[in-house]
């Protein structure tokens, strides 16, 4: 997936735990799981606003984008 979330690197670095973050920002811990995880389809960016202002970070701090290594080279 060409979308990695980093939350568990920003939760580390704060010590904080998945739960202690979803009660601050107002979510669901199942939520906050999925979207930890990978596997959320989006996130609103309300959500994404909490999350950082919680975790006193920007959202390329949670959010990086990786090209797929699979993909063939244009013009090769």
């Amino acid at each position: 997936m060409p979308i990695l979330i980093k939350i568990d690197d920003m939760l580390h670095a704060r010590r904080m735990t998945l739960t202690e973050l979803a009660g601050k920002v107002g979510i669901t811990l199942a939520n906050l799981s999925i979207l930890k995880t990978g596997k959320a389809k989006g996130v609103r960016f309300e959500t994404l606003e909490a999350i950082c202002d919680v975790l006193d970070c920007q959202p390329g701090d949670l959010i990086e984008f990786r090209r797929d290594d699979a993909a063939p080279d244009v013009g090769s």
